[in-house]
């Protein structure tokens, strides 16, 4: 994005970038001796000539810095309330994703929520056949990691049920100390590895929460060739997830749909909800930016001219 400035009558000076280099390179060509070589050394006419690029690049970023650039950039949040929704069907006991989904799951799960900012209110709900509050919005990173670790495997799957338990958990949010009136913003996280069989429309649910201003992520976690054992039968049930219901809930909940085949992929999911869900755009003074790249370029160029031991033409 082209940042806007402050005293963009400054730029002006920019001009002058194009005259340095004109003046750089007749010096190049009317500096030479009889031999026509130049009087420094040309053992590496490459560094000399990067060496000189890099300055004017540098001083380019330094006039751009002083004329007090501002634009639209990502900070991170001082608040917010992620509620995490997890599926605990049988499905999830699938070995598909070492050492199994549900295993697996609360792992990526934990370090998710260790990653998350100090500020950050976390809660977890659990669903199967039924939905429950694990844990209420807390600040406590230790209860809720082990919120996590006590996820048990229960029959059927409800995600409506589930999106539903997460609105009501975010009622449980503990106001601002400093700011009681403020209402920071939420999102459901909903990591599901099926198709939802039981209570309310998860289409619905997902509608509400976007009415809330609450947007739905969903996560299809696993793979289609995933199977569990039948405990009655003892025989094998393929539990493919459901990418597409899962696609779906998200689009209807405002949010994003991922799919994470493996624990390594579902890290990276956590990561980018962590990002999106973290930060806000701002309209802020970016000088800092351009006076940092400025230094750093002209660092660069310092060193090459050090390295030829002689001085510009």
């Amino acid at each position: 994005m082209i940042p806007e400035f402050l005293h963009e009558g400054r730029l002006w000076a920019l001009l002058a970038l194009p005259a340095l280099a004109l003046l750089y390179l007749a010096l190049v060509y009317f500096r030479r001796d009889g031999g026509g070589r130049l009087p420094i050394n040309t053992d590496r006419p490459w560094v000399r000539h990067t060496a000189v690029a890099l300055s004017i690049l540098s001083l380019g970023l330094l006039t751009v810095a002083w004329a007090t650039p501002q634009q639209t950039i990502q900070v991170p949040r001082d608040r917010a309330t992620v509620v995490i929704v997890m599926d605990v069907s049988l499905s999830m006991e699938a070995a598909d994703v070492p050492p199994t989904r549900l295993a697996a799951a609360k792992e990526s799960a934990k370090e998710f929520v260790l990653s998350l900012p100090p500020g950050f209110n976390v809660s977890l709900v659990e669903f199967a056949g039924t939905a429950s509050i694990a844990i209420e919005p807390t600040i406590d990173r230790g209860a809720v990691t082990a919120a996590i670790d006590n996820l048990q495997l229960r029959e059927s799957t409800a995600i409506g049920e589930g999106i539903y338990a997460g609105l009501d958990a975010l009622l449980m949010v503990p106001p601002d100390p400093d700011n009681p009136e403020s209402n920071p913003p939420a999102a459901l996280v909903v990591l599901s590895d099926g198709e939802s069989q039981r209570g309310r429309s998860p289409y619905t649910a997902a509608r509400a929460a976007k009415e809330a201003g609450v947007p739905v992520n969903t996560i299809a976690f696993g793979t289609d060739w995933g199977y569990i054992i039948d405990p009655r039968t003892g025989r094998r049930e393929m539990v493919r997830v459901n990418r597409e219901q899962l696609a779906e809930i998200a689009r209807e909940g405002g949010g994003k749909s991922y799919y994470a085949p493996s624990a390594e992929r579902l890290r990276e999911v956590y990561a980018e909800i962590r990002q999106t869900t973290g930060t806000q755009e701002a309209y802020q003074e970016v000088t800092s930016r351009y006076v940092g790249a400025g230094l750093v370029v002209g660092l660069l160029a310092a060193l090459g001219i050090v390295s030829l031991g002689a001085r510009w033409p």
